[in-house]
């Protein structure tokens, strides 16, 4: 919402509080203090069918991860390393030098899922993941690719997977968002990947910067309890007002809303992002060192709170646009940083989740926006990959989910679907149903038509489901 921040300072110096109210005869009928707490415009609501998850905590691998080099295991690759086969990248084809994958790959968990050195973490509580191996998507840029993962189109500005979430479902805690985004840095796309779009403003994601202060002016600069309630009061009462007025204007109504939500988390976030109440066991499950406010193990533990506390989506995101990711065009190897920086906090997550019981009714999906290419980046000759978009490798966990198991297959070189496809409306399509949503009834009118997540696509992937 690109509109002037709206301060007490800023209000009462444009007028006197007390004319403003008299002038919209409000004089004597301040809100009674029970109705700040009252239902919000992202109260819970009921779901299509019951849900098998609460909630979705998202972690979101910036860049593209190799799914040849993490956990689709190809034999074959490494035998004819090096061999040429018919090769294509983004708009051009050529003859291409297979490169085989440098990471050691192992067996792990009770199935044996072979997963690669890179998650020695993730591979203990691969029992709990279920690897979907032939995901799949329309584009092979980054900025598309990943509003395809996150809105369901490359193209158009739609809403966000946690916008729909929130309109869908609402909030179990009134003083925190429903839709919370956990990103040090922004991804490629930028906010859009957690916009409302069309949807009512106040379903937009909220994000927080991870660091000494995550969400900038928290703290009341007010003198006193007393004057804090007396100015909240005096302000809803004045915008009240001023939206009765505007009935059609939905940016006021967003604009109310996050005023109480904001509210709500001035009294709530201080301690949310306080982890030195946690025991020195958990801390180190997290690798969280002291005064640590910014490892991901550190972003990992504040979304296991916030999920605690009734947040509907968290999403974890890694790395940003701008800074080194996943996008290994000149070196495979850059990937054992990425993976180094990510790799414990997410398997402290889940397992710390089953710890405290709140795996099963807690949707985990680990994704990026695209694979890369099983044979060496034509350009540069360098042992990096390119950007691949028609296989790739996600995860989901928890949530009533299959754990343990593989989804799909891809041929002997990582670069095709040969059973079992699942697009990303199709990974779409399943999220919702396990939160008990149908895809295709999750609808909103604009523009004179219904538009939803999976666009007329997506069906849900019952094979994986318990």
């Amino acid at each position: 919402m690109n509109r002037p921040p709206h301060t007490r300072r800023n209000f009462l110096k444009s007028a006197s509080a007390e004319a403003a109210l008299a002038s919209l005869g409000l004089c004597g009928s301040t809100a009674a203090a029970a109705q700040l707490g009252g239902a919000g415009l992202v109260a819970p609501r009921r779901s299509h069918h019951a849900p098998s998850a609460k909630r979705l905590l998202m972690i979101f691998f910036t860049g593209g991860f190799s799914q040849v080099d993490t956990f689709d295991f190809k034999p074959q690759l490494q035998k004819n390393h090096g061999k040429i086969i018919p090769a294509e990248e983004l708009y051009y084809k050529f003859e291409g030098e297979l490169l085989a994958s440098p990471f050691r790959f192992a067996p792990a968990g009770e199935m044996g899922l072979m997963v690669s050195e890179l998650f020695p973490y993730l591979s203990t509580v691969i029992d709990e993941l279920c690897v979907i191996r032939s995901l799949h998507t329309d584009i092979l840029e980054h900025s598309e690719a990943t509003l395809a993962m996150h809105t369901g189109s490359p193209q158009l500005a739609m809403p966000g997977l946690g916008a729909w979430l929130s309109y869908g479902l609402g909030t179990a805690n009134p003083n925190l968002p429903a839709h919370v985004v956990l990103a040090k840095r922004k991804p490629y796309g930028g906010t859009k990947g957690w916009d409302n779009g069309f949807l009512p403003p106040h379903h937009q994601g909220v994000r927080i910067i991870p660091g000494n202060n995550p969400i900038p002016n928290i703290e009341s600069q007010a003198r006193s309890t007393t004057l804090a309630e007396l100015e909240q009061l005096m302000r809803q009462d004045f915008n009240r007002a001023h939206a009765n007025q505007r009935p059609d204007d939905l940016q006021l109504q967003a604009r109310m809303s996050v005023d109480a939500t904001a509210r709500g988390m001035m009294r709530v976030a201080p301690s949310l992002f306080d982890v030195s109440t946690e025991s020195q066991s958990t801390l180190d499950m997290y690798g969280i060192g002291p005064a640590d406010k910014n490892s991901f193990g550190y972003q990992c533990l504040v979304a296991r709170r916030m999920a605690e506390e009734g947040v509907r989506v968290i999403e974890l995101i890694d790395s940003g646009s701008a800074h080194k990711n996943w996008d290994a065009h000149g070196n495979i190897h850059d990937h054992r940083e990425n993976a180094k920086f990510s790799d414990q906090g997410t398997a402290a997550l889940i397992r710390d989740l089953r710890q405290r019981g709140l795996l099963d009714e807690t949707l985990v999906a680990i994704c990026t926006e695209f694979g890369r290419t099983p044979w060496i980046q034509h350009k540069n000759k360098t042992p990096g990959r390119n950007h691949w978009h028609r296989a790739f490798t996600c995860l989901l966990a928890g949530g009533g989910v299959k754990g343990g198991i593989t989804y799909g297959k891809t041929n002997e070189w990582g670069s095709e679907v040969v059973e079992n496809p699942c697009h990303v409306h199709d990974y779409h399509a399943t999220i919702l149903h396990l939160l008990g949503l149908d895809h295709t009834e999750l609808t909103y009118h604009y523009g004179g038509r219904d538009f939803r997540l999976t666009d007329v696509y997506g069906n849900v992937v019952r094979e994986i489901l318990c």
